[in-house]
């Protein structure tokens, strides 16, 4: 008896570790993804989303006044002005006139250019470029500095992400296209669902058989016949093919097999006895659906809602097959495949709308997360 408890106690350990590893890989690159979104551009590309809560420091270049702007004094020829623009609250720490040697000096140093030439740059960008002979030349010498910024956070990528970029008009096709394609399934699916677990009629077992072989069958093998499919009614109806109505159509029938499969293995574990008293009673298949199997089955229906909605969310092979990329049709995750062709260096641009296409997910999952591991186990249990 003590063994068995030690190893169930090592069991219940290793269990939560594993689900503590799982927790940990899901939310440091979500965390990441939000902390970045928050940041300037400039931050995100001198330090890491870790780093957001202390000072960040990168090495720059800039250029000093030119012999326009120098004026004597004492006898020497200065150059006065400022590195960073007006506003700015960085701070430099180091300097240097050479891009081998970018922080020879430190801040305040004045230093030794030669020939009598000297130098100096405060921390607050300000400089004094001084000379015993006049400065000649229309450019302004190059100088490098090292500038630490202080952590900044400003919800401006949200505002171009929403507002500039047209991922808002993107998110409201993408709740077009996932809230029918999710609703539809489930509905044609509880329907198949009860007649193939509790209905007797010839074929039962064969269609069963079918819609268990159909799980297998790879999604990218029918997107090409489907899609001809689609256009040969199009052109026959004298309608466009690329509309939301196909893609609805393309996300139920690729849902359809499991959906029926998870819930004719939840409906099929139903207590026979319900059944039996309401036909006693006189109810038909339908009244028995509607207002017995329909409520018992709320778990099993939110699993797969959860399932189905994800998909169709995150999908970009369906959306670019049967849809089309004008501004009124074009999804997000195909918006977001634009944005990183077009803004591959614009990393808070790509975070701000990776984290915008994540919200909603994230809002289904919660809400119907209750209900989540009675749907996974649905027919496990003979009446669960």
């Amino acid at each position: 008896m003590a063994g068995s408890s030690g190893k169930s106690v090592v069991g219940r350990f290793g269990v939560h570790l594993a689900v503590l590893f799982f927790v940990a890989l899901w939310t440091v690159p979500t965390l990441g993804i939000l902390i970045s979104s928050l940041r300037d551009k400039d931050q995100i590309v001198a330090s890491g989303w870790w780093t957001a809560l202390t000072s960040s420091t990168r090495t720059e270049a800039g250029r000093l006044g030119t012999a326009a702007d120098q004026v004597e004094k004492d006898g020497r020829f200065q150059i006065a002005g400022n590195l960073f623009e007006e506003g700015e609250s960085r701070k430099i720490t180091a300097f240097g006139t050479r891009s081998q040697e970018p922080t020879r000096y430190k801040a305040g140093e004045v230093a030794d250019l030669g020939d009598g030439e000297t130098l100096q740059v405060n921390e607050d960008g300000s400089y004094v470029y001084a000379s015993p002979k006049a400065f000649e030349g229309e450019r302004g010498r190059r100088v490098y500095y090292s500038a630490s910024s202080p952590p900044k956070f400003t919800t401006q990528n949200y505002r171009t992400v929403l507002f500039s970029e047209g991922i808002g008009r993107s998110f409201l096709n993408s709740l077009t296209v996932t809230i029918p394609a999710t609703v539809i399934p489930i509905l044609i699916a509880a329907f198949a669902a009860y007649a193939l677990a509790w209905m007797r009629f010839p074929g039962r077992a064969l269609l069963i058989a079918v819609v268990i072989g159909l799980l297998v069958v790879p999604l990218q093998m029918s997107l090409i016949p489907l899609l001809k499919l689609y256009n040969g009614v199009g052109t026959f109806f004298g309608v466009p093919s690329k509309t939301y109505l196909g893609i609805w159509l393309a996300h139920t029938g690729f849902g359809l097999p499991f959906a029926i499969y998870l819930l004719r293995s939840y409906i099929a574990g139903l207590p026979r006895e319900i059944m039996e008293s309401a036909r006693i009673d006189g109810a038909s298949d339908f009244e028995i659906f509607v207002k017995i199997v329909l409520p018992l089955s709320f778990p099993v229906l939110a699993s797969f809602a959860i399932f189905q909605f994800l998909w169709v969310w995150n999908d970009l092979l369906v959306a670019m097959v049967f849809l089309g990329t004008e501004a009124d049709q074009i999804v997000l995750t195909a918006k977001l495949n634009a944005l990183l062709g077009s803004r591959g260096g614009d990393w808070e641009i790509l975070t701000t709308s990776a984290f915008v296409t994540i919200i909603v997910p994230l809002i289904v999952f919660f809400s119907l997360q209750r209900y989540f591991v009675r749907g996974l186990l649905a027919g496990s249990v003979k009446g669960g």
